[in-house]
Order: C-alpha cells, then structure tokens, then sequence
C-alpha cells in the first residue's frame, strides 16, 4: 500500500490560538452566489430547470468533488492517468468552492487541526450550526503559530492545476456564457447560482453534522474531533456520510465500509478502475496497521 499523503508540518504550530477574520474574496464569492440563487431562482423556476439543477448538481459534486478533489486529490486513495486526474479535478473546480489547491488546504488545515488533543472551534464545528455555516461562508482562521502547508510536485508543478488555481472562478463565467448561449438566463441561474449554491451550502451542512457527536465504530487515539457517520444519507452524499469510517482509514477510496452504507463514490470509483481509466485503489489497512484506533463496539 502507498504511504499516506503528509502535506502539512505542524510542528511548533497551534491548533488553538488565533482568530477568525472576514474574508473579503470568499465574503463576496459565496454571498453574491447565494444572493442570485436566492432572488433569481423562484422567478426563472420550471421543472425542466430544476431537474437539470438537479442532476448538474450531484454529478459535479460525486464526480469531481467526491472522487477528483476528496478521494484522489486530496487522500491519493487512488491513481489515475494525467488526463483522467485532470479531468477529474476539473470537474471539481466547477462545483465553484475553491480553486484545486485551495481545495486542499482548507481541508488539510481543519484535518490536522482536528487530529491534535485540542484545536479552535472554527475546526471542530461545535460554535452552533449558523455560527458555524457563517464562518465557513465568510471567514478564514488567522493562526497566531500557523502549521507549515506543501503540496506535493506531482500537483504544484502541474502548470494546468496551477492555471484552474488563479482562475477557478472564471470557469463560472466561461459555463454561464455556454448555457445563456444554450437556455438563456434561465439556464444559468439553475446552472451556475442555484448548483453552486447549494453545493456550498450543502458541503458544509454535512461537514457540521459529520464532525459533531453522533453514530460511529472508530475512535481516533489523541484526536480532539471524533468524526460521526450520518445513517440514511449515503447515496445523498455520495458516502461522504460515512464520515466515522473515514477519519478512521482516510487512505480508502472506499468509505462505506459496512452493510447497508451506500458510497455512489466508491461506486464509480470501481467503475473507472475497470476501464482501466484509475489503479492502485486502496482500501482500509489491515488489522495489523491500526495501533491509533479504538474500536469502541469491541470495548
């Protein structure tokens, strides 16, 4: 099995002492999607409008969030060709939640932050839902000590991921033209406002739930933030529900792990492994490999 992926130092940094601060670009990017979806939904609505909305919504959000930017990307639970990774993370740039490296470092920041024996609310989620959804919308946290963050040459040196970086919300406006072009108006405020406010929105519903106390086998030894996985949820979230399994074994591609846990992700991740399309798929390590678990149904 490969190693796992270690893209920030944290050494001589704190979790804890820093604050969070508005941020201005990602202020005006969120709320300004949030805002058109808001007024311009209800008066351009149609069936035909909302199923689209529906089906660009989750299969942007499963292929290219999901698979490209949260199994590949981020955990390298899988490896494909340069063209299939680059599409993939395309895909994932179109969602509009950040750009590929930015992507990356939110998540890896909150990840390590959550891993230590104490880390700031704005990392554990546990300031209250609306405080919470705010802060994830508007903010950034300042570390007073910040952790040291790399990612690999295998992406930084990608000149194509370099440019999806300092343009990825210029693809927004590239989609919006090609459906005005398509459908009109109404296209793109079903295509673009409505799809990526609700993949904003809704990325971080989950992200709240799944990091606060609920339902799950494993512990993390050290860890100040037990993750939950939310039952019933599965083939909504694409199997990112299973978020207590994937604290445990973040180097599998596959994350619904037990009977009756649905992971559409996984699915499709199986799916390209057989095209031939993506190799070196992992799954959970082996007993042997577990020595920072607490398996809490054993105890």
């Amino acid at each position: 099995m490969m190693e796992p992926v270690h893209r920030i130092d944290g050494v001589d940094a704190s979790p804890v002492r820093g604050r969070v601060v508005y941020d201005r670009p990602k202020m005006l990017w969120n709320l300004s999607i949030i805002a058109g979806a808001v007024v311009f939904a209800p008066l351009t609505f149609s069936w035909s409008m909302f199923l689209i909305f529906i089906v660009s919504t989750y299969l942007t959000l499963l292929i290219g969030h999901s698979v490209g930017l949260h199994r590949m990307m981020i955990h390298r639970a899988f490896d494909g060709s340069k063209t299939v990774e680059r599409l993939l993370i395309y895909i994932g740039v179109i969602v509009g939640m950040a750009g590929p490296f930015g992507v990356v470092r939110i998540h890896d920041q909150r990840d390590w932050a959550q891993r230590q024996p104490r880390c700031h609310q704005f990392f554990s989620h546990k300031a209250g839902f609306i405080k919470d959804l705010w802060w994830q919308l508007t903010c950034h946290f300042e570390f007073d000590a910040p952790p040291r963050f790399k990612i690999e040459s295998k992406f930084a040196d990608d000149q194509f991921l370099q440019g999806l970086e300092s343009t990825w919300r210029l693809h927004q406006l590239v989609l919006a033209i090609v459906l005005f072009l398509v459908g009109g108006w109404a296209l793109v405020v079903w295509g673009v406002f409505a799809r990526v406010a609700i993949s904003i929105v809704g990325h971080w519903t989950i992200t709240y739930f799944c990091h606060n106390p609920g339902a799950g086998r494993w512990a993390v030894k050290g860890a100040s933030v037990q993750a939950s996985n939310l039952p019933g949820l599965g083939v909504l979230t694409y199997g990112e529900c299973w978020h207590n399994n994937h604290h445990a074994f973040p180097e599998s591609a596959r994350i619904g792990l037990e009977p009756g846990q649905t992971d559409p992700a996984w699915w499709l991740i199986c799916v390209l492994n057989r095209l031939g399309w993506v190799f070196n798929v992992k799954q959970p390590r082996d007993q042997s490999q577990r020595e920072d678990l607490v398996n809490k149904y054993w105890q």
